[in-house]
């Protein structure tokens, strides 16, 4: 089975990748991974590599490519990024994940360790970014959500619990296949 799982920053797309790629006995991969994969093929370090890909929109595009490629070579996979339900033409489920604005910037907050409005105002910037970057390079409107299975509103669950929803999910998909 092939998933993706996607989400804005902080929705706990990575978290609940990780804890049901060890329930379903599956590999793991993400963009993030990816692009740390591209930053050593370039011998640079993440913020290097960060401020080549922001001037150069083939790092957007390799990404994507490449996530397709690995999901075209695997039967079972978890395939977390933000775009990933786009590029990843076999997939089995797709999956996005919401949370309240203030939600991911305290989560974030939380796991780097910086402050509350400052991880907020971030969040706004990258995800305007972000969207327009998608826009202009794939013409993916990311606040489409008719390309993704479920919508997960992650507020209210801890990321076993939202694991669990989804392995409930593969349980019914399995059956009607």
């Amino acid at each position: 089975m092939i998933i993706t799982i996607s989400g804005l920053a902080g929705s706990g797309t990575t978290t609940a990748s990780k804890i049901l790629s060890e329930k379903m006995g599956i590999p793991f991969i993400s963009a993030g991974d990816i692009f740390r994969q591209m930053a050593a093929e370039k011998n640079m370090d993440i913020l290097e590599f960060s401020k080549f890909a922001e001037e150069n929109e083939g790092i957007d595009i390799e990404i994507d490519k490449r996530q397709s490629q690995i999901g075209k070579k695997s039967d079972n996979l978890i395939i977390e990024g933000r775009l990933s339900a786009h590029f990843v033409e076999n997939a089995d489920l797709r999956l996005w994940f919401i949370a309240p604005l203030d939600t991911r910037s305290e989560r974030i907050s939380h796991r780097e360790d910086k402050p509350f409005d400052i991880v907020k105002e971030e969040i706004i910037k990258r995800s305007e970014s972000e969207a327009k970057r998608y826009k202009e390079i794939h013409n993916i409107d990311i606040e489409n959500m008719e390309v993704y299975d479920l919508v997960i509103n992650t507020v209210n669950f801890h990321p076993e619990s939202i694991a669990n929803i989804i392995l409930k999910v593969v349980e019914v998909i399995s059956c009607q296949q």
